[in-house]
């Protein structure tokens, strides 16, 4: 079943059946009506109805330098009201298409000087989930098609370093640094995400534990400050609003361009999947795996669960072995996965082997139920993609996403798996589509950023990341805030991670000893408050 989004006010009701894009605002979808197909010119008939009754206007007109870049078209705004979480909806004004860095300066500049100033949020490919990259009422920077105007300059690759444009994405960024045989060192699972997205949160992966988020591995950054000025920063020039942006949520600026420190880059991987019945020995084992140092630790760690519920996925696993794996699964209710990769050349196979087999030696996995796949670094890199091909054609990528995502200090954990994964999620006739829980390396993380963390020495990120059904939602989330509730009733100190729509307060519990520094670079490079509304820190 395809979701159903209804949109409303007053005097208009449209229902649609829909099939929506993940927010790229490229992309070409179509819409349907019970079993019928229908142009999406017509259906957008429907929504300009809406759009014109419900959305604010920039008052009074700007100049013709700031309008000539302007989409008010129906079309463009419904792309830019949805992203890929498919739960909020907000209306923009309009969407604001760059032909270079100054046209958004010039954006900010007017927004600044007018009596009532309107709100900007930039958009890269709309891969938030609950309205992050929104601006009801306000603008919407279309930072993709900025990318059309570099003439090549988007991405410039040196012996150490990339220059990137905060709207590239990771997987072209990864393509033209393997040109040169080398690669980032910190990624995120997915690599279809803007630059400039994943550098406003913090981006982490396997390899957070040992080369700490993306944001740790930032040499310099442009940015667009809330005030309309373009500031070169770095740790040792304009430093306050460099660390300010980092994990800064787009409160402070937009970034335009990100210097990012290169590797040397593998060219295969050993790419295994441990299966534990015993939580215990599950996270003892992947946290030894981040505490190793050298040529013989793990290059990527991570945790997934799989649970007795549908929709059940192993396709990783050998066919041969699925009916085994499966039984395990029926008797236990849930077990316990670690992902465990190791880079490698062709000229150090026999070695890597080697130190494979050493780091096995002591891991406490269910005996023979350890599982080996060789694949090429891009391929392992890029695995999630490969997932939305298939999903794409059945419309099961363009469903909502109430994803809940949290990072949870060590020493409560084994708390997190007794009160959350036996007693709620266990119990409950709902599945997340992926359950990641692995650990990380507090001392790889700098606390000068804006991002905020548990206070120990290593911590675990924990994401739920539900696909469901329209209808469906509204359990989902009731399930989600019953975990939350859970860890308020036990004093665990937890952080969430590309959090939701908070109040104030909310807010400024999330950022807790930080909240002064967040509220004091607001008013430093935002004082009216224009970026990022669609956070609803200061909004």
């Amino acid at each position: 079943m395809y979701p159903i989004y209804t949109f409303s006010n007053p005097i208009y009701t449209c229902r649609e059946r829909s099939i929506e894009t993940q927010g790229n605002f490229s992309s070409k979808s179509k819409m349907t009506q019970g079993n019928f197909i229908i142009p999406k010119t017509l259906a957008m008939l429907c929504l300009a109805s809406i759009v014109v009754l419900t959305q604010g206007q920039i008052t009074p007109p700007p100049p013709e330098n700031i309008a000539k870049n302007l989409q008010t078209d129906p079309e463009t705004l419904s792309q830019a009201s949805i992203d890929y979480g498919h739960i909020a909806h907000a209306n923009a004004s309009a969407v604001f298409e760059p032909a270079s860095v100054n046209d958004i300066i010039e954006l900010i500049k007017y927004s600044n000087s007018i009596e009532k100033p309107f709100t900007i949020a930039a958009r890269g490919q709309g891969h938030s989930v609950d309205g992050q990259a929104m601006a009801q009422n306000g603008v919407v920077v279309n930072m993709t098609h900025l990318g059309d105007f570099r003439n090549g300059s988007g991405i410039i690759v040196s012996d150490q370093y990339v220059d990137v444009g905060g709207e590239q994405i990771w997987i072209d960024v990864l393509h033209e640094t393997l040109k040169r045989g080398l690669t980032p060192l910190s990624w995120t699972d997915y690599l279809y995400l803007s630059v400039g997205g994943t550098l406003s949160n913090a981006g982490i992966s396997g390899q957070t534990f040992r080369f700490g988020p993306q944001i740790s591995n930032v040499l310099e950054l442009d940015v667009v400050t809330g005030k309309g000025e373009l500031i070169t920063c770095s740790a040792g020039k304009n430093s306050e609003a460099f660390y300010a942006v980092l994990g800064g949520l787009g409160q402070y600026g937009i970034i335009t361009r990100a210097r990012i420190a290169l590797g040397l880059a593998p060219s295969r991987v050993k790419w295994l999947r441990l299966i534990y019945t015993d939580f215990s020995a599950f996270s003892a084992d992947q946290e030894h795996l981040i505490s190793l140092n050298g040529t013989n630790a793990a290059d990527y760690v991570e945790g997934l669960l799989i649970l007795n519920k549908p929709p059940l996925d192993l396709s990783f696993f050998p066919e041969s072995d699925q009916p085994r794996i499966s039984s395990l699964i029926t008797k236990y209710g849930i077990v316990y996965t670690i992902e465990l990769v190791k880079y490698y050349d062709p000229n150090s196979q026999a070695k890597v082997e080697e130190e494979v087999a050493n780091l096995l030696k002591e891991l406490k996995f269910v005996p023979t139920f350890s599982f080996e796949k060789d694949a090429s670094y891009e391929e392992f890199l890029d695995r999630v993609h490969a997932t939305e091909l298939v999903l794409r054609p059945k419309g099961l990528w363009e469903v909502p996403h109430p994803w809940l995502n949290l990072f949870i200090p060590k020493s409560r954990i084994s708390d997190f798996n007794e009160g959350v994964i036996k007693s709620i999620i266990l119990n409950q006739n709902i599945s997340a589509e992926v359950f990641i829980l692995y650990p990380m390396n507090r001392n790889k993380w700098n606390d000068n950023m804006s991002a905020v963390i548990p206070d120990e020495d290593v911590f675990y990120t924990v994401g739920l990341l539900h696909s469901t059904e329209i209808d469906k939602v509204g359990v989902v989330k009731a399930q989600n805030q019953q975990i939350l509730q859970f860890f308020k009733n036990a004093g665990i100190q937890i952080r969430e991670y590309l959090a939701p729509h908070k109040t104030h307060e909310e807010w400024v519990q999330h950022f807790g000893s930080k909240w002064d520094l967040i509220q004091k670079r607001k008013d430093e490079f935002d004082p009216k408050k224009l970026l990022s509304p669609g956070q609803g820190i200061f909004n």
